[in-house]
């Protein structure tokens, strides 16, 4: 059966069904819009489950990113934080999030890629997909960071012979048995590969852009957050939220310090075609080299609204576009961490109603 739009003229676009979508989703639904008429979602994925579908089989909950409820979830009976460890986080999420737009009616279309936004006259936006185009008042992006990961370039990466792959590349260990793997990057995921890898790759080497400290501290999360909010409204690139807060000294994480599996060394200077150099001049042996080295918003298709400042990056307040205020980019800057995403779903989507208020009461 071939996917079509419910309506091809609406009030609200949201892009992407993943955590933040589907909260600003419910919170439009509550305040008065009706899915599939006066605001339409549309997601990628095959599924529900967001970008969660594309994680590795050996992902679990109780290894990954801490995963918020969504709000209103409990009125389905479940919670991330009881739900079955044992089983494949994309399951879980996968489950979780499909039981919740069926219990919300919130309709999600897909798969649905949308290729561009422009405006038109009136002051309205034209939602443009594979499968046909749509009109809208207000656009809601909440494409995520998962379609573009970002590998820094590094002298000699071309040359280099063997396995070369990032993050959303990443299948199973058991693809690196008996090899040589470089983990480059200093967050969650990179440490997850490392303690899969350990007994199954022939050696493993963990290299990270600045020194990795394993701590419990809450406060740094708050100071990355406001860090990160703070070159969103500036227009600058937004640093990583993790970059500035550590990694948590779990058990599991401090384990492995302490077996010497998480013990980081700086980046290499050069790849060469078997292996990295290090700045002292020494080598390592490399058949893999597996880039955990984060992600950057996916903005491509909102490129004709020509939201970028002069210093690269696009200047958001509060979810909110500075440069247009009927463009929102939800889950971007300090609201893509899990501090952040919690609230923006409500905040955008309460600033989403102002802004057809706002649209009405100058067409009246």
């Amino acid at each position: 059966m071939s996917t079509t739009l419910p309506v091809t003229d609406t009030r609200v676009v949201v892009i992407g069904a993943g955590q933040v979508g589907l909260s600003v989703a419910y919170h439009l639904r509550r305040l008065g819009l009706v899915p599939a008429i006066d605001f339409v979602v549309l997601d990628r994925g095959p599924r529900a489950g967001g970008a969660w579908q594309f994680r590795w089989e050996s992902l679990r909950l109780d290894t990954a990113h801490k995963v918020d409820d969504l709000p209103g979830m409990s009125e389905l009976g479940v919670s991330f934080a009881t739900a079955d460890q044992t089983l494949p986080a994309r399951d879980v999420v996968g489950d979780y999030y499909g039981r919740y737009e069926r219990h919300f009616g919130l309709e999600v279309v897909r798969s649905v890629e949308v290729t561009q936004v422009a405006r038109v006259d009136g002051g309205r936006y034209e939602v443009q997909t594979t499968v046909g185009t749509v009109r809208a008042d207000v656009v809601v992006n909440a494409s995520g960071t998962w379609a573009r990961p970002f590998r820094p370039s590094y002298p000699g990466a071309e040359t280099f012979s063997g396995i070369q792959i990032s993050t959303p590349e990443y299948r199973a260990a058991a693809d690196f048995a008996g090899l040589d793997v470089v983990v480059v990057g200093g967050g969650t995921s990179a440490v997850g590969f490392l303690l899969e890898l350990e007994n199954v790759a022939s050696s493993t080497t963990w290299v990270t852009r600045r020194p990795v400290e394993f701590t419990m501290d809450e406060h740094s999360k708050v100071a990355a957050v406001e860090r990160a909010d703070a070159a969103a409204r500036a227009g600058l690139p937004i640093p990583s939220v993790s970059s500035g807060t550590g990694l948590p000294a779990s058990p599991r994480n401090v384990a492995g310090r302490d077996r010497g599996v998480l013990v980081d060394r700086p980046m290499f200077s050069a790849i060469e075609p078997d292996g990295v150099r290090w700045a002292d001049g020494s080598f390592q042996r490399a058949d893999a080299i597996i880039w955990a080295t984060g992600f950057r918003a996916e903005l491509a298709h909102v490129a004709p609204l020509r939201l970028r400042e002069s210093g690269g990056g696009v200047a958001v307040e509060r979810g909110r576009s500075m440069r247009d205020p009927n463009i929102f980019l939800a889950g971007f800057g300090p609201q893509a961490s899990t501090i952040g995403a919690n609230r923006a779903g409500r905040l955008v989507a309460t600033q989403v109603m102002d802004a057809l208020t706002a649209r009405n009461a100058r067409a009246s």
